[in-house]
């Protein structure tokens, strides 16, 4: 069982930067991969980034690729999400998640995730 914890939301100017947190209680943090989701106002729960267990392997949403950097302290049992050159359309509630696997992937679809956080609200003004 993990709880997940997200931090580091708020308000930013377009071309700004956040950072999000999230702060995983629980056993064996290290043998789950872990991801952050979104959900824009009206539009369904979408994939940003993920990190295997190791943290040796990331993946991205195109829409973030080159702005957004994904990282895990196991030590600390923490994710990030480093999010720089904010656009408008960055605007959501950010998820982190996690899920139980030692692949060397961790996966796009929300389904493989066992475990959520409550979200934390991101606004992008233009």
């Amino acid at each position: 069982q993990v709880q997940l914890v997200e931090s580091g939301g708020g308000l930013v100017q377009a071309g700004g930067s956040l950072r999000l947190s999230c702060a995983a209680s629980g056993s064996a943090f290290s043998r789950y991969f872990l991801g952050w989701f979104r959900r824009a106002p009206g539009k369904e729960r979408e994939f940003v980034s993920s990190i295997a267990w190791s943290g040796t392997s990331t993946d991205y949403a195109d829409s973030v690729k080159g702005r957004f950097t994904i990282s895990r302290d196991n030590a600390k049992n923490t994710l990030d999400l480093q999010m720089n050159s904010l656009k408008f359309e960055d605007t959501a509630v950010y998820y982190c998640a996690a899920g139980r696997g030692l692949a060397g992937i961790a996966p796009r679809g929300s389904g493989s995730y066992d475990y959520w956080g409550q979200g934390t609200q991101v606004t992008v003004s233009s």
